[in-house]
């Protein structure tokens, strides 16, 4: 049976020996689970790279593993991250060699597969729900807006900057982009646009009738319907997962009401959307799958 690691970075770093789609053992996470704040976001590269090593080994615990996979904010092709808007300092970061060079001269020689985090959580997903057969997308609502796709193929995997209005005065997004989702959803966007009220008050205001906060709730939600359709006409109709954060204030209703007005053609019809609760032993799981029948 096959036994694979796997590794999520996001603002911390957790990882997991996975066996049979399950997290087998302690799960080993930096900073640790008291410590919340965002310490990757200042370090540089390099240093992020050997502390994913570290973690790596410390889960790893001498036990013989068949694959790496690691699950990594930003477009990355064959491990090369091309750009990370979340993680800045590592654009340009050959993730995959220099962790498999690291790992290697502590002799755990194995290759590492490095996929997008949202990709990540999309195996997960599809594999903890016995789902590896089909198609599996999962909006991820946190700091950043994220769609994950499994199985990934060769798919650049940043659906939270979906271009979802022609608005010129959006450019809340943090990649600096125009009309994206990610600038409309995003927990930093949001702050950023209301300087005055934090994000759940946003959404509290609204349910008690204030209008300007009410009017945003409806963007938002429309803004999600758009990019969920914009998938839905590319990659066909099917089931969207909704997790992260912000994922609590997601109305079904409104949401499919608004997904209906914009998917009309009848071979495209029939798409189901279903919040969850997710965490980053799903992400680990994710990536470790897709490491091991990569």
């Amino acid at each position: 049976m096959t036994k694979s690691i796997g590794a999520l970075v996001t603002e911390h770093v957790a990882v997991g020996i996975v066996e049979d789609n399950k997290i087998v053992g302690t799960v080993w996470r930096f900073p640790d689970a008291e410590n919340s704040s965002d310490v990757l976001g200042g370090m540089p590269a390099e240093e992020i790279v050997q502390i994913i090593a570290r973690a790596i080994e410390k889960a790893r615990e001498g036990s013989e593993i068949d694959a790496i996979g690691v699950g990594f904010p930003g477009i990355n092709r064959n491990g090369f991250i091309e750009d990370s808007p979340n993680l800045k300092q590592t654009k340009g970061l050959h993730l995959g060699d220099s962790l498999a060079a690291l790992l290697g001269a502590k002799g755990t020689g194995k290759p590492v597969r490095v996929l997008n985090d949202a990709a990540a959580l999309a195996a997960g997903l599809a594999a903890t729900r016995g789902q590896l057969d089909k198609l599996v997308r999962v909006w991820y609502l946190g700091v950043g807006i994220g769609l994950g796709r499994y199985p990934q193929g060769d798919a650049v995997s940043e659906g939270g900057h979906t271009v979802v209005t022609l608005d010129p005065k959006e450019t809340f997004c943090g990649c600096g982009g125009v009309g994206h989702l990610e600038g409309i959803m995003g927990h930093r966007s949001m702050r950023l646009r209301f300087l005055d009220l934090e994000p759940e008050e946003v959404f509290e205001q609204a349910r008690e009738g204030d209008e300007r906060c009410r009017e945003f709730v409806e963007f938002w939600h429309r803004a999600l319907a758009a990019a969920t359709a914009s998938s839905i006409h590319i990659d066909g109709p099917g089931k969207f997962f909704i997790s992260g954060l912000n994922a609590r204030h997601v109305q079904a209703n409104m949401l499919d009401t608004y997904l209906h007005d914009m998917v009309k053609m009848s071979p495209l019809q029939g798409s189901a959307l279903e919040v969850v609760s997710t965490s980053d032993e799903t992400a680990i799981i994710g990536a470790a799958v897709s490491a091991a029948t990569s």
